[in-house]
């Protein structure tokens, strides 16, 4: 029976196909069952074990944690420490050589062939013997390990044994920080995770294949390594094929002669006038596949990989993609992954990652002091992302060890050869805010740059070391700062300080430096536990820190709140990022951010700084949309002097648009609405349809608004947007009268303690505002607790406010339950009270201590103390009231309170109890 034309060309195709691939590369995976066998002690495991495949059965790829399989570590959760507050912790914990062995078969057909063994990622040294003799060393934190096997692995049965050290090899950070090598992020596991797999190749072969994209002349360039492990020279062509999409682009045949060893081959080719650029909105991707045959047409190697036709580039202070102006919208990846403690090695991991980072509106990520695997790039390629990264070094003695700086130089070039193809690799650092001999950093960023030309170079990813850190290096290709010498670039050194105002950026502090500016690691603004991630703690990894802040609540009846806290506290972290961003996106000079983080980092103290958990999961604070409105390729800014305006003023604004799309935006037509919390409109401004080209220099227009009509007090939604678009953003103000009375000649008024217990003694109503200076406690701060209470203890560290917008108390005074621009002339005019030694109350106004303290804190309480009523703030509500609208209009609305039958406190004090809150 004859088979229909379409199978038999179908057959044809697959029977060519096997043949090609018995004639190049096969490969053998050895994922599977190993034995395991532990060396704590280095004494090594003697001759007799690389006769036997005997051990602990362990599967590799894994590690020692995912088997459960080092010493147990126990920490009591009961009582808050630094130790269990730390970082989260591992359920198992190696530190030490592992022998691993397995029993492989190598087939017949792999006979005189090179035959390698690959691990993906290891963590640090390894050492491999067949048959108990010894066969290579490899150490890398960054790359495979790769080891030529041939004069061992003979067709036939071996054991292949490999040992693997995780100890400290060199000194690259801080206390273990860098992220390649720590238990604060990723653990120091041990093991081996990705591919692991024995690889056969014909003794004439493809070794590597690089790619140099030209967007200017539309064509790529290749460098091709050939292997010859042949005795003689040999003759051979190389077929290059390039692929857009699965249709051939280009194709070239070139004879080549090698000779034995390596030998290096280089070509160009021809992408076409339709070439097609990759970028963040349209990452198209090109196959190149190199054949090598002999020259009657035998296939004996074949190589592929992908490439992005891009040039990222530096135009004095502007970072351009293909020319066009880019703003990067990043945030960090420390090597993050609380299931495994170790980075995904597969596609499926890292889609969760960067779908998550897009749909919050970012185009970056940077890779702190250390570098992804394989599929990390693959995925970033796919979805367009601008990828940092860093060598794997955090250090203050930079260039002082010869042998670390050995390791570094390697790393360096293998990181730029395993990786260097892939478009979104855009950006690389030596590390992370390094100190030490920057002469030599200089001499290997020199030596980078002159070996790699398809990334743009940094020194470090900012430093603190004198008379560095404030100015661009020498060599820089851009520069990542938190300030320079002209000032701060990012709020930390900016919002406890000075009086909100929507109209700053950093102009002034980046003007005239010679290339472009990243911002670096803004935000850092901590978010009180979210203790419902608890249970999804299911693999290698402990949240002992969580469960001490728990039990820590618990014991002090806060449990109930532990929600409350995280939402207010997440929320106004929010508020501050936005700000962070917004006033970037606003400076001429500066092309990005890098927020640290979009998500936790439960290191370094239990640094909760995300509004996504370390899972990437939403927390529930702010949803993409949201996020998006300052975090996209588009976002509408005001300008504007304040949040808190008296009805006598006129709110006034500047509107401008940042463009970072792919092109200029055609009849844009920008619309300015305000409205009260009704939805009501109280005022719309359009302006004329306009061109918006790229780049964040579109002025709108301005507008007023008179003030006078809104009688009581009262927040407004302020918002900006193109109209027939999904580009929009918000912000708050807040407006309050002018002029207000008291109206409570039932209420005594005293900023004296004895004043106030005599006064109560009476049976009065009083309202008590000591000065701050007479009160315990802990003195006012408006932003939260910076990056974390237990890597930083002597911070005021607090994170924020909590309340009830319904309390009859703050009816006149328009809030949301948490922290916002409104608060911040009173919480700074404060003095936060500690009232663990009161009575169980339930504060007016309560502020969320920091989770490694859990104190309760207020700074408005209420109470029954004798024959009297008393409501006490510790917010300075007295003076300069003509100068401080909100101060005055808390006050009001606090004695509007008193002054009515709502005022009936539940909670008793005595006068003893009371004096507790005195110096």
């Amino acid at each position: 029976m004859l088979l229909p034309t379409t199978m038999r060309t179908f057959l044809a195709y697959l029977f060519l196909f096997c043949v090609a691939q018995v004639n190049a590369q096969q490969d053998i995976s050895l994922a599977g069952t190993w034995n395991v066998r532990l060396d704590k002690e280095d004494r090594g495991i003697g001759a007799a074990w690389f006769k036997k495949d005997e051990g602990q059965a362990i599967q590799l790829p894994g590690t020692l944690d995912d088997a459960g399989i080092g010493e147990k570590i126990k920490q009591d959760t009961n009582v808050m420490n630094k130790d269990v507050m730390l970082m989260l912790t591992r359920k198992h914990s190696y530190i030490g050589p592992a022998w691993y062995s397995k029993r492989v078969v190598i087939p017949a057909g792999w006979k005189d062939k090179q035959i390698r063994l690959y691990l993906e990622r290891v963590i640090w040294n390894t050492r491999v013997w067949v048959d108990g003799k010894e066969a290579g060393t490899d150490e890398s934190l960054s790359t495979p390990h790769v080891f030529e096997l041939s004069n061992y692995l003979t067709p036939g049965t071996h054991l292949l044994t490999i040992r693997i050290d995780n100890r400290k090899q060199h000194d690259i950070s801080v206390r273990d920080m860098a992220h390649a090598y720590t238990d604060g992020t990723q653990i120091i596991w041990n093991g081996v995770i990705g591919a692991i797999k024995l690889s056969a190749h014909n003794r004439l072969s493809v070794g590597m294949v690089q790619t140099y994209p030209d967007v200017t002349q539309k064509r790529v360039g290749l460098k091709i390594k050939l292997e010859n492990h042949n005795a003689g020279i040999q003759k051979a062509v190389l077929k290059t094929t390039v692929f857009l999409g699965g249709k051939q682009v280009a194709v070239r045949n070139m004879p080549v002669t090698v000779a034995p060893g390596s030998s290096g081959n280089e070509m160009e080719l021809s992408l076409g006038n339709n070439a097609k650029l990759w970028d963040e909105f349209d990452p198209q991707l090109y196959r190149v596949e190199v054949a090598l045959q002999t020259t009657t047409g035998k296939l004996l190697d074949r190589k592929e990989t992908r490439f992005g036709l891009r040039a990222m580039t530096n135009d004095q202070q502007t970072l351009r993609m293909n020319g066009r102006p880019v703003f990067l919208r990043g945030t960090l990846e420390c090597n993050i992954f609380p299931l495994t403690g170790h980075p995904p090695m597969t596609h499926e991991g890292w889609l969760k990652v960067f779908r998550a980072a897009k749909s919050y509106g970012l185009n970056h990520l940077r890779f702190h002091s250390w570098c992804p695997p394989q599929a990390a790039f693959e995925v970033a390629d796919s979805m367009g992302f601008y990828l940092q990264v860093e060598l794997p070094f955090w250090n203050l003695h930079a260039g002082e060890d010869a042998a670390t700086n050995r390791f570094l130089e390697s790393e360096a070039a293998r990181i730029s050869e395993t990786y260097g193809n892939h478009p979104s690799f855009c950006l690389l650092s030596l590390g992370n805010e390094l100190q030490g001999d920057f002469n030599w950093l200089h001499g290997l960023l020199t030596k980078m740059k002159q070996r790699d030309k398809r990334h743009l170079y940094t020194t470090t990813t900012f430093t603190f070391e004198k008379d560095h850190g404030r100015w661009p290096e020498p060599g820089d290709d851009f520069f990542i700062t938190q300030y320079t010498k002209k000032g701060w670039v990012r709020g930390q050194g900016v919002f406890n300080d000075h009086t909100p105002d929507f109209s700053t950026d950093y102009t002034a502090a980046v003007e005239g430096a010679a290339v472009p500016l990243i911002t670096h690691e803004i935000g850092q603004y901590s978010v009180y536990p979210n203790l419902k991630e608890i249970g999804k703690y299911t693999g290698v990894l402990d949240p002992l820190n969580f469960k001490a802040v728990r039990n820590d609540l618990r014991k002090k009846n806060l449990l109930q709140l532990a929600d409350s806290f995280t939402l207010a506290s997440g929320i106004f972290a929010a508020q501050l990022y936005k700000e962070e961003m917004e006033r970037a996106l606003k400076t001429n000079g500066i092309s990005g951010y890098q927020l640290l983080d979009l998500h936790d980092f439960p290191g370094q103290g239990t640094a909760l700084v995300g509004i996504l958990d370390a899972f990437w999961d939403s927390k529930q604070l702010v949803t993409p949309q949201q996020h998006r409105m300052y975090s996209s390729e588009v976002v509408p800014l005001l300008r504007f002097s304040k949040a808190a305006y008296t009805n006598d003023e006129t709110f006034s604004v500047a509107a401008a648009i940042a463009n970072f799309s792919s092109g200029t935006l055609k009849r844009a037509l920008p619309q300015l609405t305000i409205k009260d919390r009704s939805g009501k409109v109280l005022f719309k401004k359009d302006w004329p349809a306009a061109d918006l080209p790229v780049g964040n220099g579109s002025r709108i227009g301005e507008a007023q608004f008179v003030l006078n009509g809104i009688k009581k007090a009262a927040m407004l939604t302020i918002e900006l947007e193109l109209k027939g678009t999904a580009y929009k953003n918000q912000w708050r103000i807040w407006v309050y009268p002018a002029t207000v009375e008291d109206n409570a000649d039932n209420i005594a008024f005293t900023r004296s303690f004895s004043e106030a217990q005599k006064l109560l003694e009476e049976g009065k109503s009083v309202l008590l505002n000591p000065d701050t200076s007479a009160l315990k406690g802990v003195n006012g701060r408006f932003a939260p607790v910076f990056w974390s209470p237990v890597h930083f203890p002597d911070q005021p560290g607090t994170m924020g406010i909590l309340c009830n917008p319904q309390h009859p108390a703050l009816q006149q005074f328009p809030t949301a339950f948490h922290s916002d621009w409104q608060w911040w002339d009173l919480i700074t005019s404060s003095k936060t009270m500690i009232i663990d030694s009161l009575p169980a109350m339930t504060p007016v106004v309560r502020v969320i201590d920091n989770f490694f303290k859990n104190r309760k804190m207020a700074n408005v309480i209420e109470a029954r103390v004798g024959k009297g009523k008393l409501l006490m703030t510790s917010m300075n509500i007295t003076d300069r009231l003509d100068q401080r609208p909100a101060a005055r209009q808390l006050r009001y609305s606090l004695l509007q309170y008193m002054n009515s039958v709502q005022f009936v406190p539940q909670t008793a004090l005595r006068q003893d109890q009371l004096l507790l809150l005195k110096k």
